[in-house]
């Protein structure tokens, strides 16, 4: 097969989805199909290698290119030299460091846009994309990272006569921060543009469940396609003394850094392993600095400064290695998530993993046995929980096992890729 995956970029800090597809598209080609992977609105931020053909893909719809285009006639007839300019690297890097000074009405007015790119302002980006498609890659098939790209689909149709797949990766909750109007009407305009995809895909039941009733259509629509890593320099843990509680994931609100750190309080406050350290690492943008530096107050006031190490943006060994040094794993999210890399990472380190039962984990940590669920909201729950598997090393010890075989036998990238490959040739038949 030949295949061509579009997926959004972030420029300064490390994605789920950007992983997952330069995993994928790694897989398919050593398994001998032609892939390729090109970034939309910003570079791709990995931990790991890509492919010569990846690294070398030009950007579509850059950042800076799609917000003058859209707020300045004038940008939308410059040349194509000016534009490439405008594209690079170095500046969309900077900017992407930027990206929290853009306002909640902007990014509704984009993301707009986008979904109706063929009647919008951006028609001009659109343009070099068909054209890069139809002259350069001339793929068999088309796979969107994310539904927010669904309004490619009736141009990328018409034009290269070839069937769309369409990813879901957490599109609810960046759609219901947007201010009104732009949240219904986004809302409204995907559904109608998915209708127009050949096939949907989900991370897992959870969400395939959660977004069909937010977009009112047939959950048997949509099939279930689990992430899948490499399992290369994961594990196992070395399960060392003294014991250290880990936490992996971007350090926001959202991903529930300021539960974490709660609960972390209520642990050591119960006195029974003082010891104990907080070990949190991830990615750290200039939006989460303010949020992050209250979290550190907070540990400071209550004494527990040094037994908390603090790891922003790790490279792909220093997060093995990170790993490898704990002896739980808790992410507490408090936003219905689509997936979480984070979980496997864990699990294939032989970390045993406590999270709310809540969002994707429970689905997850049932197919992995890897992991351990809470009651959601309650930080007191979450250290009590920390506290009883710390008294009991046995249960450690299974529990870790049990996930890193788990993630082999089930969230793999060999799993992953094999799953892919029969949902493409299904849709490629059916075009056929």
């Amino acid at each position: 097969m030949k295949i061509t995956f579009l997926t959004a970029g972030t420029g300064s800090y490390h994605c789920g989805a950007c992983m997952r597809d330069n995993t994928l598209v790694t897989a398919l080609h050593r398994d001998g199909h032609e892939v390729a992977l090109l970034p939309m609105y910003l570079p791709m931020h990995l931990d790991e290698e890509m492919l010569p053909q990846v690294k070398e893909a030009p950007i579509f719809f850059g950042g800076v290119n799609v917000f003058l285009q859209q707020n300045f006639a004038l940008f939308r007839h410059t040349p194509r030299w000016l534009d490439n300019l405008l594209n690079g690297d170095g500046l969309l890097r900077s900017v992407a460091k930027r990206s929290h000074m853009t306002s909640a009405r902007d990014q509704g007015e984009m993301t707009l846009a986008m979904l109706r790119v063929d009647e919008s302002r951006l028609t001009k980006e659109l343009e070099k994309l068909l054209d890069w498609l139809e002259n350069h890659e001339r793929p068999d098939l088309i796979c969107l990272s994310n539904a927010l790209l669904s309004g490619l689909t009736r141009e990328l149709k018409k034009r290269l006569k070839i069937p769309v797949i369409a990813f879901f990766q957490g599109e609810d909750t960046f759609l219901d921060s947007l201010p009104e109007p732009f949240c219904e009407q986004s809302w409204k305009e995907m559904k109608e543009r998915l209708s127009e995809v050949d096939l949907l895909v989900s991370p897992t039941k959870f969400y395939a469940n959660l977004m069909a009733d937010r977009l009112g259509i047939d959950v048997n629509s949509i099939e279930v396609l689990p992430n899948g890593i490499k399992l290369d320099g994961y594990g196992p843990a070395k399960m060392e003394d003294p014991p250290a509680i880990g936490y992996l994931a971007r350090m926001s609100r959202e991903k529930g850094l300021g539960m974490l750190v709660d609960a972390y309080l209520n642990f050591q406050e119960a006195g029974k392993h003082p010891t104990c350290e907080l070990r949190i690492a991830g990615a750290c943008t200039a939006a989460d600095e303010k949020f992050v530096q209250v979290q550190k107050k907070k540990l400071e006031v209550a004494g527990l400064t040094d037994l908390v190490v603090w790891r922003p943006n790790l490279t792909r060994e220093e997060k093995e290695e990170f790993l490898r040094g704990l002896t739980l794993f808790s992410v507490p999210v408090i936003y219905p998530e689509a997936f979480g890399l984070y979980l496997l990472e864990a699990m294939a380190s032989g970390v045993p993993v406590v999270n709310p039962e809540a969002s994707s984990f429970p689905e997850i940590a049932v197919k992995t046995g890897g992991g351990i669920s809470v009651r959601p909201g309650d930080p007191a729950e979450l250290a009590r929980r920390w506290e009883g598997l710390l008294n009991d090393p046995e249960a450690l010890r299974a529990i870790g096992e049990r996930g890193r075989r788990g993630v082999e036998e089930r969230y793999s990238v060999g799993v992953m890729k094999d799953g892919f490959v029969e949902l493409a040739e299904r849709v490629l038949a059916a075009a056929r």
